[in-house]
């Protein structure tokens, strides 16, 4: 602790530690405890959804498709 001029105590900024989850749990519960925290493993696995596309070669035979009915609808009329 510092001491200002007035005779008041300042505490000190603390500063940043980085400790990984098994470190932390180390020092929390001692030596004598091993335990190892896996995080990733207690995650839950998701599949990824295969979308399917639209192509461009279906829509261009839609289109030349209704055009030929669009012909059809007016000779008839």
């Amino acid at each position: 602790m510092v001491q200002d001029l007035n005779g008041k105590f300042k505490k000190p900024a603390l500063r940043k530690v980085r400790m990984s989850a098994d470190a932390m749990l180390a020092a929390l519960l001692g030596s004598k405890h091993k335990v190892s925290l896996d995080l990733r493993a207690n995650l839950k696995q998701v599949k990824k959804e295969v979308k399917e596309e639209v192509c461009a070669s279906d829509f261009i035979l839609n289109k030349a498709r209704m055009d030929s009915r669009k012909k059809m609808f007016e000779t008839e009329a």
